[in-house]
């Protein structure tokens, strides 16, 4: 990069000019499935670098009825000793039965086999906050903004100890 600029009068506006720098592109758009996949790649290798820690490994938990059907689902990931939920639902006719305590018992166990210490979940506050820290887990940090006057509320817990 250099920097031209008229000498002079103070407070003028320095221009700043880009040497054999290509053109580039600015573009916005929906959903980019061949994007997403460069972008999780490239940052996959930038924390791993960073951390020293291989890439994260998913994790997924589900429960079906007898006759095959999804009764609820958990996925995540475990990326060196953390681990985080990223989704977890419950079919409405089944909510209340205990399924969201087992699966979130069922990947906190599996973390734990895995070396985890740590867990980490978020939920708007419209959704089960204090579902998680019935389980144990504190309140880490909100964010407000979510559509409805909601927030995203973070949670962690110590695990395997």
């Amino acid at each position: 990069m250099s920097r031209s600029s008229s000498t002079g009068r103070a407070g003028r506006i320095h221009a700043v000019t880009s040497e054999q720098r290509p053109a580039a592109a600015l573009t916005v758009g929906g959903r980019d499935e061949a994007l997403e996949d460069r972008l999780e790649a490239e940052l996959t290798a930038f924390n791993a670098a960073a951390t020293r820690t291989e890439r994260p490994e998913d994790i997924s938990v589900r429960v079906t009825d007898t006759t095959g059907d999804l009764v609820g689902g958990l996925t995540g990931w475990i990326w060196g000793t953390l681990a985080g939920v990223e989704l977890l639902w419950v079919r409405a006719d089944q909510r209340h039965a205990g399924w969201g305590s087992r699966l979130m018992t069922a990947a906190e166990d599996e973390a734990v086999r895995r070396g985890c210490t740590d867990l980490i979940v978020s939920s708007y506050t419209f959704q089960a906050p204090d579902f998680y820290v019935g389980l144990g887990f504190r309140e880490t940090g909100r964010v407000p903004g979510v559509p409805g006057g909601h927030e995203d509320v973070y949670l962690h817990k110590t695990i395997g100890s």
